[in-house]
């Protein structure tokens, strides 16, 4: 019945989360068209789409998504390695529910939780 989820996250400037995501998290373009305020990204099996949002306000941005991965320690390690700034408070861990997870801020400050059985 239900096969995927692509969730849509909040975006001030599409040219600033494009480059942010292409660049430093390698994800690719998705889809035949440059759609005027919407994005479509891809890396791997996962999606994710964001909406134009001009006045969105990062501070106040509460904008979230959980991605699971099969290599979270490769994963961690690249993001160091093209120096992805990490969440203050998101290195990574296990944590008491079993996940071993870091988590990240995009430029609109979407949180970014990345999550594997531990």
């Amino acid at each position: 019945m239900l096969v995927e989820v692509s969730p849509k996250l909040p975006m001030r400037n599409k040219d600033k989360t494009r480059a942010f995501y292409v660049d430093q998290l390698g994800f690719t373009l998705f889809g035949k068209g440059d759609y005027p305020g919407y994005l479509m990204l891809q890396k791997d099996r996962v999606q994710l789409h964001f909406f134009e949002f001009p006045d969105l306000d990062p501070e106040s941005n509460y904008g979230q998504v959980y991605i699971r991965t099969d290599q979270i320690d490769r994963w961690y390690q690249e993001l160091l390695a093209r120096k992805v700034p990490i969440h203050p408070h998101g290195q990574l861990q296990v944590k008491p529910w079993g996940q071993k997870e870091f988590s990240l801020l995009d430029p609109d400050r979407n949180l970014l939780t990345f999550g594997q059985d531990s």
